[in-house]
């Protein structure tokens, strides 16, 4: 009976409790071995909650893929606050560099439909909008505008391949 189960953790900080705990319980796996790779692969995560997809087979084999956190908590955890704006387009709880919305682009490009960091920073604004954050002290919707401007080419300018 092999299968697949999907969680969100902690990262690096499983444990055989709950939601890993009943899920893994009825298969044929190692929960203790499980737990412990999870934290080894999440542990750049520390606290951040984590997509992972664990695929077992009947002989206790399996496989573990974590996935990117929710852009939402990487820029939570970037800014370090607890929760979005009530009222996002009147209370702003933080406020974004153009570097660390890069910081965050970066660590979510293989998730977005975006092909360069630069586009995927306009994906992650979009999500600012949503929790109140400004960008450079300014609207996110106003700090895309900027940036199809070319007013942080120097922010987002894409490294060269080497010759």
């Amino acid at each position: 009976m092999a299968g697949t189960i999907e969680v969100l953790v902690a990262g690096g900080q499983a444990d055989p409790g709950p939601p890993l705990g009943p899920e893994l319980g009825p298969t044929p796996v190692d929960v203790q071995a499980v737990v412990n790779e999870i934290n080894d692969q999440t542990e750049a995560f520390d606290g951040t909650e984590v997509p992972v997809t664990i695929d077992y087979d009947d002989d206790g084999s399996f496989d573990i893929d974590v996935g990117v956190p929710p852009t939402a908590a990487l820029i939570k955890d970037e800014l370090d606050f607890e929760t979005g704006s009530g009222e996002p387009n009147e209370e702003f709880v933080a406020d974004m560099s153009a570097e660390q919305l890069k910081t965050v682009a970066e660590q979510k490009l293989p998730d977005l439909l975006a092909y360069d960091t630069r586009n995927a920073a306009k994906e992650v604004a979009g999500t600012c909008v949503s929790l109140g954050v400004t960008i450079e002290g300014e609207d996110a919707r106003t700090f895309n505008q900027r940036l199809d401007n070319g007013e942080f080419d120097d922010v987002f300018a894409e490294a060269e391949p080497a010759a």
